[in-house]
């Protein structure tokens, strides 16, 4: 038997359900929806989670079809599904939640007696983490963004995590994540693997769900769950990565696209005014790769506009 949460699911079955958190002012309950697929023979527990900003759609398109297409009677342990974590940012369609406007992915590990944001946070650390063996963070771009396919390692938690960041397939290994506060934070400090991969964003894309797909996949084979050998790279090129701030507010373009790479001082997008002149242009800092790039055209001073990659070096594994 394999429980959590309000969940109990015998071998062979599978089962959902919702970890409460809190109620709306509506009377609703809310809380984190679970899909949990507990195989006959034994193996770890993977939990694939999606929907921490509610504006980020195909990471959780992805999880609810692979959950759907695995037999519990071939599965070797148990996989669980978060296909919308934050239900409130996405009844909001924003990345942020529409009760109190927080950023669930700066606030790990939570706090039990604060705001719904910040006590779904603690929820997820004190019954998923738990009741989990490794996490697999999927995230997009968002709304205003698009982003190169790549998978985020924690700094310091290379040992732990750099099998399961590999087997996402992604060629771009984004080592750092400088800020706190994220979904894989309290589970790598629980000493459990944890990675998030991004790919795409902007709008939904079938394409983008099924890259989200065949990692999941390849990380099932990876970790013995399911059958197949899983594949890997002959090389990763790790990178770090540099957010670009506007100083302008205005109409936003941008000249280079996710994953391209660009040299020092590459014209990488322009502001403009609503007269057509040119404000300010955005320039690569080095030499790189261009990870993330705005798609909503309105910009304000200080908003995020590019994201630049500096290669580090390689992986082999």
């Amino acid at each position: 038997m394999y429980s959590i949460g309000p969940l109990t699911v015998a071998p062979g079955e599978r089962a959902h359900g919702l970890i409460p958190v809190g109620t709306s002012s509506y009377g609703v309950e809310l809380g984190i929806p679970l899909i949990v697929v507990n195989g006959v023979q034994e193996g770890p527990v993977l939990c694939v989670d999606a929907g921490v900003h509610g504006d980020e759609y195909d990471g959780q398109e992805a999880i609810r079809r692979v959950l759907a297409e695995l037999d519990p009677a071939t599965l070797r342990g148990t996989v669980v599904g978060i296909p919308c974590l934050n239900t409130p940012a996405f009844e909001a369609a924003a990345r942020a939640s529409g009760i109190d406007h927080l950023n669930l992915n700066r606030i790990f590990p939570g706090d039990a007696e604060g705001s719904y944001s910040q006590r779904l946070a603690a929820t997820f650390v004190e019954q998923v983490v738990p009741a989990v063996d490794a996490v697999v963070d999927l995230h997009t771009g968002g709304a205003y963004g698009e982003i190169a396919p790549l998978v985020i390692l924690q700094g310091g938690y290379e040992n732990l995590a750099t099998d399961l960041a590999l087997a996402a397939g992604h060629e771009l290994v984004w080592k750092g994540g400088k800020w706190g506060g994220t979904v894989r934070h309290p589970v790598l400090e629980a000493g459990k693997p944890a990675i998030t991969i991004e790919c795409g964003g902007a709008t939904y894309r079938e394409t983008n769900v099924e890259h989200h797909m065949n990692s999941i996949r390849n990380i099932l084979r990876s970790l013995g769950m399911i059958d197949g050998e899983a594949e890997l790279r002959d090389t990763y090129t790790t990178v770090s990565g540099t957010f670009a701030r506007s100083a302008s507010g205005g109409f936003f373009v941008a000249r280079a696209e996710p994953g391209e790479t660009c040299k020092e001082g590459d014209l990488i997008a322009t502001i403009t005014d609503h007269y057509g002149n040119t404000l300010e242009e955005v320039s690569a800092p080095q030499d790189g790769i261009v990870l993330w790039v705005r798609r909503i055209r309105t910009v304000r001073p200080g908003d995020e506009v590019v994201i630049f990659g500096e290669v580090l070096g390689e992986i082999q594994p």
